[in-house]
Parts: structure tokens; C-alpha cells; sequence
């Protein structure tokens, strides 16, 4: 079996295997696109010469490179950032739906239920946080603190909603950056003047064309300067404030700005929304089902994909129910009567679904042993406690003189390797590491010559 790396490109790429271990009979079938580098941390690992790749390499070399490999996969396969779930998820068939939440626990029911993702409904904060109408008093503080509760609770894209940006481009630019980092998947930003409201109440006002055009590309920007791929949802009020024709232009223009998914609100008639799902094919288009009498039709989601939706809110069930089941709750406990069984969860029920059983089975992990210290078994020697905090350095330099490769690596990472490290030159290096873990400063713990003449280090910093 050949146990060297398969070079597939001039900058030394080669790929690892899919398993959860490794050891040195593992062959490496072209499929992750590994580089080699010395920054490991923050880029892929670029080798700026190639290694040698010749049949005669020894065990340890292969050792030494199936570790870096190991490690750098570990790396590679932390989830995908909440914007590339969402883009993911738009790139699938069909019209997707997504509930509004208004705080952690609705967000989290919204995930239980099955929801590929969700909304943040302002009006649902302002009334669940404030108890206050939509029109325009919290603030871009409250939703963005509002927000990273939300996101924080779920695993689910989600999608905040950013009002008109709280002010002008360069508010618009901090609301997006403060979303981001509040790990929004997504950002919906209208073209409403402030104070802005609901868009199916009266009175709705919008600014210029040019202004609101502003706005995306501001957001747009912001999302560039930092690095993300946050989805940018440009909605326009201006069918209620001025015309069809007039939010259709403006739908345009949002799309030729950068925005990804273009939503219209309060469309009268299935007319408008098919004439607006035609245009600027084929960014994605957004409705609102507004429960309980807002201005558009209410259509099911076989009706509005045939029409051309891409994705589907439902701002008001989540706040509707919550308000008359809570109404309902009070008006029997005034009237001396406790909510009936069947009318809500048992207690049992509302454990699990705050997690209380996933708690406590996480919460065994950490318990303390009453089995009184033992230096034999709590020892240095064979705890990996101090490692995590140590940098393991690997170096090849080959026998011209030149480096193939500098990597650091947290010593930690190997207590999860079991085949792999025992193989490095005959010695296990776990148990160095171990030996090594209080010893202060730098320490070499393994310095030998590979049977072609490179030279292989392994350094415990």
C-alpha cells in the first residue's frame, strides 16, 4: 500500500482521509485540498518547498505529515458560518418557510419544529421586550442584544430584522457590522423613513430612491469590510407610500446594488406579487404571510412558489398565539382555575424543551470523584491538564538546507490521536509530551535525520 501524500498541484495540495482516526496505513484519497503553511492559525498551510514524496520516505516523516494533516482537518470541519446555512438553504428547491421569532424560546421552539431557519419580527421584539407598538421606539441596541440571545439559542440560520438601518449610510453600516457579529445569518433593511413602523399600518412614508439605494450599498460595503457573506433581504414600503411601479424600480435597483433577496411588502393582489417575482430573475424573492388581516393574500407555500417565492415569513403567529393562550392562562387563574391538561405542556415536557435532561447528562461529565487524590493517577505524567496551553512545533528541513515545513500546533490537539502519534521515529511522543507538560520553556522531543536526509524536529514550546 503507497503511504505517501498524492501531490495533486504544483503548491505540494494533498488530501486526507475521512475518518475519525488516523494511523500510518491510512491511505489519502484526493478530496480535501490541504496546503501546507507556517501560519496554521489563520490561513491554509502553504509549504514554500515541496516535500519529498519519494517511495523511500520513512514512517516518521509520513507520521509527522499525517499529524499536521489531522490537525488541519480538525480545523476544516468546524460548522458552516450561519450565512453560508442560509445561502445553502436558498439554493435548495422550492419556497422555504420561516416562522418569526421574538426571543430565545420561541426561536428555539421554531428550530423543534423542523424550520430550516427564521425571522426576527421587530414588531414581535418591540411588543415581547417592550410592550410597545411598531413605530419606530427600540432601538438598534435593543434588537441587535435582542438578536445575539436569539442566535445564541439555536443552530438554525436566522434572520434579523434591521429596520431602516437606525439612520443614515453609516448607521446602516454599523447595524449591519453589530448583526454580523450578533451571528445573524441575514439582515432585512427597508426603505422607510424614521420613525418607521409596520408596513401594513397606516401613514408609511419611505425616502428617496436615491437614499434607499444608498442604504444597500452601504450594506453591501459593510459586509465586504467585514469579511462576511451575511445575506442582505432589501425590503421597500413604497408599494403602500407611492405605487406598484414605483417599489418594483426600487426592487431593481436593490438587486443591481448587491442585495441577495429582494421583498416587497403589503402587495395587494396575487397580480402584484407574480409581476414582482418577475423581475430581476433570479434573485430571490421574499413574502410576508401577515396572520390575521394585513393587506397581502395569503397564500400556501405550493401557491407562492408557483408564483415565484424563494422564502416565506409568518411574522405574527408565534406573538398572536402567545398573547391569547397567555390572556386565556390569566383569565382562568383570576377565575380560580389553573390551565386544563392538554391546554399546555407538562412540566416534564417544558424541562426538555429548555434542556434541562441535556444539562444534567452534560452536567455528569464534570463531576467531581469523591476518590481521594492519588499523585499515581492525577499525576503529571499522565494527565494531558497543562498541555492545551502549549504550542507543538513540527519543522522538516531538508538536506540542502532548505525548509519544507513550520507549522505549530496546540500540544492539546494530540490527546485526541490515538494511532497516529506512538509512530513518530519508534517514539511515543503522547508520553514525552507528558513528561513535559510542567517543564517550563522550550524542549526538543524529537530531533533525528529521515533516511533520505531530512532533517525532522519536533519541538514542545
Amino acid at each position: 500500500m503507497n503511504l505517501q501524500p498524492q501531490v495533486l498541484s504544483r503548491d505540494c495540495t494533498f488530501s486526507l482521509p475521512h475518518t475519525p482516526s488516523f494511523n500510518l496505513s491510512t491511505e489519502i484519497p484526493p478530496s480535501s485540498n490541504l496546503t501546507f503553511g507556517s501560519s496554521l492559525h489563520q490561513r491554509p498551510l502553504s509549504l514554500p518547498h515541496k516535500l519529498n514524496h519519494a517511495p523511500s520516505a520513512s514512517p516518521a516523516k509520513r507520521g509527522v505529515l499525517q499529524l499536521v494533516a489531522a490537525y488541519s482537518r480538525d480545523r476544516e470541519s468546524a460548522p458552516e458560518s450561519p450565512a453560508k446555512a442560509l445561502r445553502r438553504i436558498l439554493d435548495l428547491p422550492g419556497v422555504h418557510q420561516a416562522p418569526a421569532c421574538f426571543d430565545a424560546l420561541s426561536a428555539r421552539l421554531v428550530e423543534r419544529a423542523g424550520f430550516q431557519c427564521c425571522f426576527t419580527s421587530g414588531f414581535s421584539i418591540s411588543a415581547a421586550r417592550l410592550g410597545l407598538p411598531d413605530t419606530g421606539l427600540i432601538s438598534y441596541g435593543e434588537m441587535v442584544d435582542q438578536g445575539q440571545q436569539i442566535t445564541q439559542a439555536v443552530s438554525i440560520p436566522v434572520i434579523g430584522d434591521g429596520d431602516n438601518g437606525y439612520g443614515n449610510a453609516m448607521n446602516v453600516k454599523r447595524t449591519v457590522k453589530g448583526y454580523i457579529k450578533a451571528g445573524f445569518a441575514g439582515i432585512l433593511l427597508e426603505d422607510q423613513v424614521s420613525p418607521k413602523a409596520c408596513g401594513h399600518t397606516k401613514g408609511r412614508k419611505v425616502v428617496s430612491r436615491e437614499e434607499a439605494v444608498i442604504r444597500i450599498r452601504a450594506a453591501v460595503d459593510a459586509r465586504k469590510e467585514s469579511g462576511s457573506d451575511i445575506v442582505i433581504v432589501a425590503r421597500t414600503d413604497s408599494r403602500q407610500a407611492v405605487s406598484l411601479d414605483e417599489a418594483l424600480w426600487r426592487s431593481r435597483a436593490f438587486s443591481d446594488a448587491g442585495a441577495d433577496v429582494l421583498f416587497i411588502d403589503a402587495l395587494t393582489s396575487k397580480e402584484e406579487m407574480k409581476a414582482f417575482c418577475g423581475i430581476s430573475s433570479p434573485v430571490p424573492k421574499m413574502a410576508n404571510m401577515l396572520e390575521g388581516g394585513g393587506k397581502t393574500p395569503i397564500l400556501n407555500p405550493l401557491e407562492l412558489e408557483d408564483v415565484g417565492y424563494k422564502l416565506v415569513a409568518y411574522p405574527l403567529s408565534l406573538i398572536g398565539v402567545s398573547i391569547q393562550a397567555m390572556q386565556e392562562a390569566l383569565a382562568g387563574i383570576r377565575g380560580g382555575r389553573i390551565p386544563p391538561p392538554g391546554s399546555m405542556p407538562s412540566f416534564e415536557e417544558v424541562k426538555e424543551i429548555l434542556g434541562f435532561n441535556n444539562y444534567y447528562d452534560e452536567e455528569k461529565r464534570y463531576s467531581a470523584s469523591i476518590t481521594p487524590l492519588s499523585s499515581e493517577r492525577y499525576g503529571s505524567k499522565g494527565s494531558f491538564s497543562g498541555i492545551w496551553s502549549r504550542t507543538l512545533r513540527v519543522k522538516i528541513t531538508g538536506r540542502d538546507g532548505f525548509e519544507k515545513l513550520d507549522v505549530r500546533i496546540p500540544a492539546g490537539f494530540l490527546d485526541g490521536i490515538t494511532n497516529i502519534v506512538p509512530a513518530l521515529g519508534g517514539v511515543n511522543i503522547k508520553e514525552l509530551l507528558n513528561e513535559a507538560a510542567d517543564e517550563m520553556g522550550g524542549k526538543v522531543l524529537l530531533d533525528f535525520n529521515d533516511t533520505i536526509g531530512d532533517r525532522i524536529q519536533v519541538f514542545l514550546e
